[in-house]
């Protein structure tokens, strides 16, 4: 049970550290330094989870994570299932924390991914999906090497290496849909915001797992027998 309360309390930090940096930061398209620091806090956050909850859970904090660690054979489908739930749930709970800071403070937004705007018009559907699949699918297989016993010693720094990827990600993404690549990050914020960011949830749900899944397909095949 507490692997899966540590994965809650991650991704609830994720949420509100990430999402309250995008708020705080107005982060905008036309603005590089409010793309730059969002990206950032996310990626931060993801490192200062990996070494506060990783020897306890493995720190995946992200549905599309933990869909393939399992699709990889590294845990149990019960595993999986419930640390998917515990990360909605922590996600939601960081969502609620961070709109109850924003209204009381005049601010708006929780930081919901969305299609973002190109010009006078807005990402098309299938592009913002085609970008969380392919982005995630970096992301996730990042996640893989990183923690896969091939890499040895390494592994001590397999959260530095997660946390810098997840802003490079970031970066290169945002533009499209404001960045993703985890359901569990994109249900809390969008049940609050409402509008579009709600009606347009389905593509942060179905690019992530799609590109999770794609990532341990493509580490299967490139994975080499750890050394004995």
């Amino acid at each position: 049970m507490k692997k899966y309360l540590a994965e809650m309390f991650g991704t609830m930090v994720l949420v509100l550290m990430g999402c309250g940096a995008a708020v705080s930061l107005g982060c905008n398209n036309g603005d590089a330094a409010t793309v730059v620091g969002t990206a950032m806090a996310f990626g931060l956050a993801v490192v200062a989870m990996a070494y506060t909850i990783g020897g306890i859970s493995g720190c995946h904090i992200n549905p599309a994570i933990t869909l393939g660690v399992y699709l990889s054979g590294r845990m149990s489908g019960k595993d999986a299932a419930m640390y998917a739930v515990y990360q909605v749930i922590g996600g939601v709970i960081g969502a609620a924390v961070l709109w109850v800071l924003t209204s009381t403070a005049g601010l708006t937004g929780t930081g919901a991914n969305d299609l973002q705007l190109n010009g006078a018009t807005t990402i098309a559907p299938l592009g913002g999906l085609l970008a969380e699949v392919f982005f995630t699918c970096v992301f996730v297989l990042v996640v893989l090497g990183a923690t896969s016993k091939t890499n040895g010693a390494t592994n001590n720094f397999a959260g530095l290496a997660i946390g810098l990827s997840l802003v490079l990600v970031h970066l290169c993404c945002i533009r499209y849909t404001g960045t993703s690549v985890n359901p569990a990050r994109s249900i809390g914020p969008a049940l609050f915001e409402g509008g579009t960011a709600l009606t347009n949830l389905w593509i942060f749900i179905v690019g992530p797992l799609i590109g999770a899944a794609l990532a341990a397909l493509i580490w299967k095949v490139v994975d080499t027998p750890a050394k004995k």
